[in-house]
């Protein structure tokens, strides 16, 4: 018998070194994410290996799966410790070594196995640890297999048994770099500042841009797992000041940015200017599309109205669903559509053929760029942000709300906005042209004016965010109108209320 998972113990204690620890918040939407040593210890994350192939057998799925480790000074042992929870559920192990996320998720195809375990904590800080997993390629877990995990592993139903076995694949980085640039060169000889903020994609990233032809500008790009500079993390403002700088001073065509586990890019353009993911989305929707006819998109609710309002796009016959925020809906609603692509704000980009196999990669993002920049000759990155219609867009704001409250705020501002449209009210002094609410609700207003309430994944906040094709006077006024209905709601914190 395996003991039962301990929520809090002790370090530097016997029972520490005994005992299985896992903190049940650690089990989010669509991965787990824990601080190492603190929520979590090895005989933790051993007993996650063996609800996770409890699980497996549980779908009905071939107990066979893909591992892989990023590069933090304790990633390889908390893989180690996984896999042998792993194999004592009965599962073959096929282990890949040092990786990024997506070359995990290639491995699935590459060795035709089923399920995946990725360790790594992305561009979260030193001290956290996390898995991303999945047992139908090429989608990721989501709410119900997390929920179900969590309750195997607290509640120790772990069914293990023999036939468990491990199988180190040498050299697989190649494999996955060679596959990643089966492809024409470029024909346009482009300078590409490659930002790996010290993390894992440095290990990959510059010789896979160098080999579609490119001249590569290396920034911070040697691995060093205390991140002496930043986190690595095309959101984070010090990490995008990088790039700008580099892109300035070497006069590069485009400043690329990985995270920390190489499933996101982040873009700065030729002035050095950031250019927000979903902006990014829709120029390569309007590439793709000019190239595939009656392209199908998937985007996040958090994303521009421009998917939808854009000129050049619905000229291209291309058409755009909303979904749910998160990479594993995205994934799995990219794939249930057969979309050519799915654009999440935060920068994850899930390619279907024949761009990608539907899950999300940065190299392929950067790729796809670099490709955009390569069918548009005389054209700067730059010029084809600019060719895009203006719009006035606020931050993500995230008022604090509890998480025992959120979601029912939210579900009162969805049935708030519900009973506007069915009687007619106007939003922001204008009828409502649409609402989505998949995710919290979007209020498109008959200008193309849009504002989102929506519960986040995994804080105690809401979110809110609003845009206006029109004006910034449009944006603030649909800002008011979503302030007005929160502040109803007492449970909802203060927050900046002067975008």
């Amino acid at each position: 018998m395996f003991p039962k998972p301990q929520p809090v113990l002790v370090p530097n204690t016997y029972a520490y070194e005994s005992e299985p620890m896992v903190k049940a918040t650690g089990f989010r939407e669509y991965d787990a994410r824990w601080l190492f040593g603190k929520e979590i210890n090895l005989m933790g994350i051993q007993a996650l290996g063996m609800g996770l192939g409890a699980l497996i057998a549980e779908l009905g799925q071939k107990q066979e799966i893909v591992t892989g480790h990023d590069f933090r000074g304790y990633s390889a042992s908390i893989k180690y410790a996984l896999m042998t929870g792993l194999m004592a559920a009965g599962c073959k192990v096929h282990d890949i070594g040092l990786a990024v996320t997506p070359m995990a998720y290639f491995a699935q195809f590459e060795l035709d196995v089923p399920c995946v375990a990725m360790v790594t904590a992305s561009h979260n800080d030193n001290g956290w640890t996390g898995v991303k997993m999945g047992a139908n390629r090429p989608l990721t877990f989501g709410p119900d297999e997390m929920t179900r995990l969590k309750q195997i592993v607290l509640n120790a139903e772990f069914k293990n048994k023999a036939g468990g076995s491990y199988q180190f694949h040498e050299n697989f980085p190649a494999r996955y770099i060679a596959d990643l640039t089966d492809r024409p060169k470029l024909k346009r000889k482009l300078k590409v500042v490659v930002a790996c903020g010290n993390g894992t994609a440095g290990a990959f990233a510059p010789q896979v841009m160098e080999a579609i032809g490119c001249e590569v500008i290396p920034l911070d790009t040697e691995l060093d797992h205390t991140f002496p500079k930043y986190n690595p993390n095309p959101e984070d403002m010090e990490m995008l000041h990088a790039i700008r700088d580099a892109v300035l001073e070497h006069k590069a065509d485009v400043g690329l940015g990985f995270d920390g586990d190489g499933d996101r890019c982040g873009v700065v353009d030729n002035t050095g200017e950031e250019i927000f993911a979903d902006k990014v989305g829709v120029m390569l929707a309007r590439d793709m599309s000019a190239v595939i006819k009656d392209a199908t998109f998937v985007v996040d609710v958090k994303s521009t109205g421009l998917f939808v309002t854009d000129p050049v796009l619905q000229k291209q016959g291309a058409k755009t669903t909303y979904w749910k925020t998160g990479h594993s809906y995205m994934k799995r609603r990219t794939n249930e559509l057969g979309a050519l692509a799915g654009f999440e704000k935060s920068g994850h980009f899930f390619f279907n053929a024949p761009v990608g196999r539907g899950y999300d990669d940065g190299l392929i993002s950067a790729i796809a760029i670099c490709e955009m920049l390569d069918r548009a000759p005389g054209k700067t990155m730059a010029d084809l942000k600019d060719a895009l219609p203006k719009t006035w867009s606020s931050p993500t704001m995230s008022p604090h709300c509890a998480d025992e409250t959120k979601y029912g705020v939210v579900e009162q501002v969805v049935k708030h906005f519900e009973a506007a449209q069915k009687n007619g009210d106007k939003v922001a002094g204008q009828p409502i042209r649409d609402l989505v609410t998949v995710n919290g609700v979007r209020v498109t207003c008959e200008d193309g004016s849009w504002g989102l309430v929506r519960a986040s994944s995994n804080k105690p906040e809401l979110v809110v965010v609003v845009e206006s094709p029109v004006s910034e006077q449009r944006m603030h006024d649909m800002f008011e109108a979503m302030n007005v209905v929160l502040r109803t709601h007492p449970e909802v914190g203060a927050y900046n209320q002067t975008i």
